[in-house]
């Protein structure tokens, strides 16, 4: 049943989400952050606001365990995005 949770973007046929940093997140929890994604063959855009920094994730998501990306230092959140029909 976690396996299940763990990959509910993918479950669903989503390919694109958003990793939100907790604004105490360091440039070092930034990089390993980025680093997982990369092992991962997944893409990322980083945008950074006065607060937070978010990074928007597109590539194959099915290969990344939300439920390790959230637990990584320094990552607040993860939403998964749904694709249009």
């Amino acid at each position: 049943m976690k396996a299940a949770a763990s990959n509910a973007c993918a479950l669903k046929g989503i390919n694109a989400m958003l990793v939100i940093m907790k604004k105490a997140a360091t440039e070092a929890d930034l990089e390993l952050t980025k680093q997982f994604l990369v092992e991962r063959d997944c893409d990322f855009h980083q945008s950074t606001g006065a607060d937070r920094i978010i990074l928007g994730v597109v590539g194959d998501t099915s290969r990344i365990d939300r439920d390790a990306l959230g637990k990584l230092p320094g990552v607040l959140d993860v939403y998964c995005i749904p694709k249009e029909e």
